[in-house]
């Protein structure tokens, strides 16, 4: 399974890659930034799905919640909330496979900027059509050695990360929710997790190199931008 995946997305993703830093004054910083991007762009399809359905059911909690409360025996509210994800056109498991898509990418993403080497190339990895760069260079814009740790740039990873799990907490709704809407197990994780992570996020991504920490800024800004772009759509449809 491992080879599978090294074959289909890692290698592929590294090529992609080397290809970039083949053009003259783009460094390796910059490379992984478009690369980021790109990858970003073409998972944005898998990605709209899945953020499109957690922003529904973090509409429609108070209702969930409701129904949680009214049916108490839990076979019956199991059904009473699948009808409910039917009527609403929610496919709440929707969202868990298109992630579980992504992962692969996501981590072949994250274990090429650990395990680059760069500026050294892994010949072997390359395909015969991909040239291997005269030069690369580490120095991101001329001001940051992605080689090196960075303060900076783990900072703006850390900050990025706290901003895109505190919008995915958001609804698109402007009148606050009637009623109280007690907390389960999962939504008081969920919001420790959102002051929790930044930290982790700015200790591995300091810990390891710049450009960690860059692909993780780079990964949560297009992310932010993605997710605004949807809610706003979802939030003029509510309104028309």
């Amino acid at each position: 399974m491992i080879t599978f995946f090294k074959t289909i997305i890692y290698i592929p993703l590294y090529n992609a890659l080397i290809a970039i830093l083949n053009i003259n004054w783009i460094d390796a910083g910059l490379a992984a930034v478009i690369l980021t991007v790109l990858v970003k762009i073409i998972l944005y399809p898998l990605a709209k799905k899945a953020m499109v359905t957690q922003i529904l059911m973090k509409e429609k909690e108070s209702e969930l919640f409701s129904i949680k409360e009214k049916y108490k025996d839990k076979q019956e509210q199991a059904l009473k909330i699948m009808e409910f994800y039917k009527t609403n056109n929610i496919n709440p498991f929707s969202s868990i496979f298109i992630i579980i898509i992504q992962i692969p990418v996501v981590f072949s993403l994250y274990y090429i900027f650990y395990k680059s080497g760069l500026p050294v190339v892994d010949t072997s990895m390359l395909y015969s059509f991909v040239k291997i760069p005269e030069a690369i260079s580490m120095q991101f814009l001329g001001i940051i050695d992605v080689s090196q740790k960075s303060v900076f740039l783990a900072i703006l990873a850390a900050v990025s990360s706290f901003l895109q799990m505190q919008l995915a907490s958001k609804s698109t709704q402007n009148k606050p929710v009637s009623g109280v809407v007690k907390e389960d197990f999962s939504q008081i994780m969920a919001k420790q997790m959102k002051y929790t992570m930044p930290f982790m996020v700015f200790f591995i991504s300091w810990k390891i190199s710049a450009i960690i920490a860059l692909y993780w800024f780079v990964s949560n800004i297009t992310s932010l931008i993605q997710e605004a772009c949807i809610r706003r759509k979802i939030k003029k449809t509510s309104l028309s």
